[in-house]
């Protein structure tokens, strides 16, 4: 078929669509649709991935944070300490 047929017979059926009650029930669908995900307080996909972004970053300053702590409580921990000090019961007993 030729393109210029099927843009006539588009614009045909566009034309036949817009003057149903089809066009008032898709208008109609859109809007309740909408009303119900502003209800449903849902987020845009760029918001997400923003969010996610924020996440992993705390995710990793989080890790980072940690090992430092970690470090340090090895370096002030006294020589041959065990892992009374934390109030853990001794293993192999």
């Amino acid at each position: 078929m030729d393109q210029k047929i099927l843009s006539d017979i588009n614009e045909r059926i566009r034309e036949i669509f817009a003057g149903s009650p089809a066009a008032d029930l898709e208008k109609n669908m859109k809007a309740m649709l909408a009303s119900l995900f502003a209800r449903l307080d849902l987020v845009t996909r760029e918001e997400f991935d923003v969010q996610r972004q924020v996440l992993l970053r705390t995710r990793e300053q989080l890790n980072r944070l940690e090992a430092q702590l970690s470090a340090m409580e090895a370096r002030l921990a006294p020589k041959g300490d065990s892992d009374d000090d934390r109030g853990e019961a001794p293993t192999g007993v």
